[in-house]
């Protein structure tokens, strides 16, 4: 027989029954005990608040974790600072889980109201299997992904209840817990008059602090991508660009350097390939060129990253559909992420020396715009067909990887949109990338399986280079000879022509420019990937003192 509770009955004797309760809950169906407990308790992914309790009431939630259970039928897994909590609050929270149902999966969260007055809110997010560790087929660390996605999750929850701070459980790795919560929250809102609340948040207990500011910083640096990549083309042009990675390089002026290199300087350098694209245009063109300087000699051969800067591609004389253009601001993606991945390893004081290279123009069509069939000439001096005035990165890369040849690189990563077919290969589950280096190629995928932004190995056959050498009137085509076939494969062949370093990769990026749902934290939108990557491989190189062969 089910016992009531009448809710006009005073609060100690309600405070007795419960705990006459709880035992005698153990046994019977745990669905029940919401009915019988008149603690607040959200077993559903939104919640309305309780009867009596105001949106942001102490201004501070709680978000702890918990593993799924080894057994079936086991109770809750919590994590150490879940079980700490727990502790102080006499069992109640295992008990309210429990009272919940079904397990909580990886994930989801569910939300608790009035546990303990530091917390009025206190949300615990599902993290799956404890000690998942690298998964072979997935290519990534499950366990840091797991932590970034339910983080995320629990705090956009904490998000809807309007309150202004919350504590993150660090749930086995803080670095991991930081990303998940920071990326979570972001949101381009800039231009709206109705904003979404801001939540600070914070790391529960003081073990891990390190690691956690250190995740705060990858994940801001991928904001910043994601900021510039978002952003209106009227509102991102390339000066403005440049200008905005100034400022954010501001604080660390002692040893970064920044030249934003105008139209004069880019013709003096010969870059004809790069200025066919820019001439369409009514926004001048910008050389942006970055020098960190973080090793311990300024003489050290650097890593020196290119990235594609087209801060609007209308796809110029072969005009792009007009549906899904507006999405084209996001082209200078490439340039958005090596930029912000320089911002932020001079934040995390990296010890080597990056330069940052970001030619910035729009592809538009005008009067003095490329025409199909013209022929411009490279820095390098090879002449190029422009059969597709919408093949126009891989122009701008051309020059820029020319220029790159001027620093005694230890390494030369670009990174850029470059192509539908990119995205028609691997869609937005990793990065592309062609290499004639497989020690290069080894410290990326290292650093992708950390981060959880994936890279996969592409070919750089000779065969694909035949097809760009075919050409009836210039050295090069910017277009295959089949059009579509290996679209992204003859791409990468082409910037190959421009490369005589031993230590070279290219990142195609066009496929994980936009987030629908596929990554759980981040919201819908462009994505700043694969920034993080980029970072974590920028230190991995920083610690590797074996010269490559």
């Amino acid at each position: 027989m089910r016992r009531a509770v009448r809710r006009d009955q005073p609060s100690a004797r309600r405070a007795g029954l419960r705990a006459m309760l709880l035992p005698w809950v153990r046994r019977a169906d745990a669905r029940r005990l919401a009915r019988v407990l008149p603690l607040a308790c959200s077993c559903s992914q939104r919640s309305a608040l309780p009867r009596g309790y105001s949106q942001g009431a102490g201004g501070k939630a709680l978000l702890l974790g918990a593993y799924a259970s080894e057994r079936e039928g086991d109770g809750a897994q919590l994590s150490a600072a879940g079980d700490a909590f727990d502790g102080r609050v006499s069992g109640r929270l295992r008990e309210l889980l429990a009272a919940c149902g079904a397990p909580l999966k990886k994930g989801k969260a569910r939300i608790f109201h009035g546990l303990h007055q530091d917390f009025p809110s206190v949300v615990v997010v599902g993290l799956g299997k404890k000690n998942a560790g690298i998964n072979d087929q997935e290519n990534w660390n499950e366990d840091k992904e797991n932590i970034r996605a339910a983080v995320a999750v629990g705090c956009r929850q904490i998000q809807d209840l309007e309150i202004p701070c919350v504590e993150v459980d660090p749930c086995g790795d803080a670095q991991a817990a930081a990303e998940g919560a920071v990326l979570g929250l972001h949101e381009y809102n800039e231009l709206k008059q109705k904003k979404k609340p801001v939540v600070t948040p914070q790391l529960h207990g003081s073990a891990g602090s390190e690691a956690w500011q250190k995740g705060v910083i990858y994940a801001e640096g991928q904001n910043l991508a994601r900021y510039l990549m978002e952003a209106p083309a009227n509102y991102i042009t390339p000066i403005k660009f440049a200008e905005y990675i100034e400022q954010k390089l501001g604080n660390f002026a002692s040893n970064v350097k920044v030249h934003i290199r105008p139209e004069s300087w880019i013709a003096t350098q010969q870059m004809g390939a790069f200025l066919s694209v820019a001439k369409g245009s009514a926004e001048p063109p910008i050389f942006l060129e970055i020098h960190y300087l973080g090793g311990a000699n300024a003489n050290d051969s650097p890593l020196v990253f290119v990235g594609k800067g087209v801060t609007f591609d209308s796809g110029g004389i072969s005009l792009k559909p007009s549906s899904g253009m507006d999405a084209m601001r996001a082209d200078m993606g490439g340039a958005a992420t090596v930029c912000s991945a320089i911002v932020t390893a001079a934040a995390l004081n990296l010890p080597l020396n990056i330069i940052g290279l970001a030619p910035l123009c729009e592809n538009m069509p005008s009067g003095k715009a490329n025409k199909p069939g013209d022929v411009v000439r490279a820095k390098n001096g090879k002449t190029i067909q422009v059969d597709n005035t919408d093949a126009e990165g891989r122009l701008l890369l051309a020059d820029a990887l020319c220029y790159a040849h001027n620093f005694n690189a230890r390494a030369i990563v670009n990174a850029a949109t470059l192509t539908g077919a990119m995205d028609v290969a691997l869609g937005s589950a990793a990065t592309g990338v062609f290499t004639n280096s497989s020690w290069l190629w080894n410290h990326l995928y290292e650093a992708s399986i950390v981060t959880g932004d994936r890279v996969w190995r592409m070919p750089l056959f000779e065969h694909y280079t035949k097809q760009i050498t075919d050409c009836p009137l210039a050295d090069l085509s910017n277009i295959g000879k089949y059009s579509r076939a290996g679209g992204a494969c003859t791409a990468a062949a082409f910037l190959k022509e421009f490369v005589t370093a031993p230590h070279w990769a290219h990142l195609d990026i066009a496929g994980v420019m936009a987030n629908k749902d596929e990554v759980p934290y981040l919201r819908k939108g462009m994505a700043g990937r694969p920034t993080r990557t980029l970072v974590e491989f920028a230190a991995r190189l920083s610690q590797d003192s074996h010269s490559p062969k």
